[in-house]
């Protein structure tokens, strides 16, 4: 293993993926697979959403390319398999775990970013249709979700 292509390539795999991610929320999630997508923002009752299915379209691309690219010794194609695996599991944290609290693991932070993004979130979940959304990203913001986090710790700590 070249752990000198494989690093570099798996992480920014990862990386990258925040924008495939945006991408594919904005235009795949809310277009064409919006019946998939629509129960995550009109929820129902139940564990599960039809909403789910989108793990497996990551994650059949991550597992061919981890086990296509490590049965054929190519770091790179294996380093975008995990990359991807790697961007997945943050998404299950970030997403599942911290913003809709589906497993109450982490409910009463009062850190920053955890705040921000559950923002961001909560402003893309007011639309209940596929349009007019925002805020498509999960692990990286805009800096107005920052701005009212931080404009409402100072407004408490004047309290």
């Amino acid at each position: 293993m070249n752990w000198f292509i494989f690093i570099p390539v798996m992480l920014g795999t990862f990386v990258a993926m925040e924008g495939i991610t945006w991408l594919t929320h904005r235009y795949v999630m809310h277009g064409f697979l919006w019946y998939l997508h629509e129960d995550h923002h009109q929820p129902r009752p139940g564990m599960f959403e039809k909403n789910d299915a989108f793990f497996l379209i990551f994650a059949i691309p991550s597992w061919l390319c981890i086990m296509f690219g490590l049965k054929n010794g190519q770091e790179w194609l294996s380093g975008i398999g995990f990359g991807i695996a790697m961007y997945g599991f943050a998404y299950f944290l970030v997403h599942d775990v911290i913003i809709h609290q589906r497993f109450k693991w982490f409910t009463r932070s009062n850190n920053s970013y955890v705040r921000t993004i559950r923002w961001a979130h909560k402003m893309h979940h007011k639309h209940l249709g596929k349009e007019h959304g925002e805020s498509f990203g999960m692990l990286f913001v805009a800096k107005k979700y920052w701005d009212k986090v931080r404009d409402d710790k100072r407004r408490q700590a004047q309290q």
